[in-house]
């Protein structure tokens, strides 16, 4: 899709059309992310914390003024897109170390979120869900109070994404059709990295193996209809998860991701095995000067490394490349998945092109790939700015595949 704004700067535009993107779902206004847009200074961190604040303090004040006169459902809607924008504000702040404006913005998104949620009949309940030592953070969504076993979707998201943003995509879409949704951020995404210091981990089945235990002490799931779908990084996370725990009915991943390793070495010249043993060696300074050369001349590349050091709990660059070879799907454990899975791939790529076919390919099971193209305005990582399209078909394929009947 053409960059509509910030010509310069892709990160900055796709972070403004996945803001857009959630106008779908209530969870912003075309004006407002415009407006906001339009008095952000290009590449700059610091303007685009400042001016989505200033858009996010103004509509939760709205929102808790229509609340105090007794507007409930105007009230809903504005916190919905406050949350919204809190989360966008904080989006450019981590790296290593991370900015101390951040946890004020990320806990202003979930605080104005669960107001929200409160508003809707029936609530959207916040929820901990058991996890080694402590819990992970996460919402329930019912159709309704009557307690009765549906066919049930766990959704996480990816690198940087937020369960409270997985409303936006999927969630409500998912109780539009009748379905128990059970949302989640796991160790390494927002609540358990702010919260609770956890970083990513590669074995995602010692996340999802807790989380479907517990989504099978709710009366609201059908034990024998649980689905899971992982956004973005969650491409890889989720399958890695479904190759080794097979109550699950049905797997989504949007898009696929085969192997993050490759991300890190097709740059760096050589064997990929001579890659590997430059990223985990003990020095390697012309590698770690040609990453802080690629930091200062790629905005992508900028955003990635900081954000990815925070999030995998690494000191440097190097160290956060290294971190990704071992996300993969490689030596067999695709092929351990026995459900049935559909891959997302988007034509328009920047992160990750290519890999949606190469999970596709490795997997035994049985599976769809479905490509989402420009034309359809919806070519983007995981479909931003098509939203009702892309739900549409995912919970199309969903249904068809669990037995379902659209509510």
């Amino acid at each position: 899709m053409k960059q509509l704004l910030f010509p310069n700067n892709i990160q900055f535009w796709y972070e403004t059309l996945r803001s857009m993107s959630h106008i779908a779902y209530s969870g912003a206004d075309f004006g407002e992310v415009v407006s906001t847009a339009d008095r952000i200074t290009e590449g700059d961190y610091s303007s685009w914390y400042t001016e989505w604040m200033a858009t996010a303090d103004r509509v939760a004040g709205q929102a808790e003024e229509s609340l105090a006169a007794g507007h409930r459902v105007s009230a809903r809607d504005g916190f919905l897109r406050a949350s919204n924008y809190y989360r966008s504000a904080e989006f450019f702040l981590h790296g290593h170390p991370c900015d101390p404006r951040h946890d004020h913005a990320y806990d202003r998104s979930v605080d104005t979120f669960r107001s929200a949620a409160a508003l809707f009949t029936p609530i959207i309940e916040p929820v901990q869900i058991p996890y080694e030592d402590t819990t992970l953070p996460g919402y329930l969504y019912r159709v309704d109070d009557t307690a009765t076993p549906r066919p049930t979707l766990i959704m996480h998201n990816g690198f940087d994404g937020t369960a409270e943003e997985l409303h936006y995509f999927g969630a409500m879409a998912g109780v539009e059709r009748g379905y128990t949704v059970l949302t989640f951020d796991g160790p390494g995404m927002p609540g358990p990295r702010h919260h609770q210091n956890l970083p990513f981990r590669p074995d995602w089945e010692n996340v999802i193996t807790p989380v479907v235990d517990y989504a099978q002490t709710l009366p609201d799931v059908d034990n024998d209809r649980i689905a899971l779908l992982g956004i973005s990084m969650g491409g890889i996370l989720a399958p890695r998860a479904a190759a080794f725990e097979h109550r699950l009915a049905a797997l989504i991943t949007v898009d696929g991701l085969y192997d993050l390793g490759q991300t890190t070495t097709r740059n760096i010249p050589g064997t990929r095995e001579e890659a590997e043993h430059l990223l985990r060696a003990d020095t390697a300074p012309e590698l770690d000067a040609a990453l802080d050369h690629l930091m200062a001349t790629d905005p992508i590349a900028r955003w990635a490394i900081n954000h990815g050091m925070y999030v995998m709990g690494v000191d440097t660059p190097r160290a956060f490349n290294a971190s990704y070879l071992d996300y993969t799907l490689a030596n067999g454990i695709a092929e351990r998945i026995q459900c049935p899975t559909l891959v997302c791939d988007a034509e328009d790529d920047m992160f990750f092109h290519g890999q949606p076919e190469q999970l596709y390919h490795h997997l035994t099971c049985p599976k769809t790939l479905m490509p989402f193209t420009n034309d359809e305005g919806a070519g983007a990582h995981c479909h931003p700015g098509a939203m009702r399209l892309t739900q549409t078909r995912i919970y199309d394929w969903l249904d068809d595949t669990l037995g379902t009947t659209t509510a």
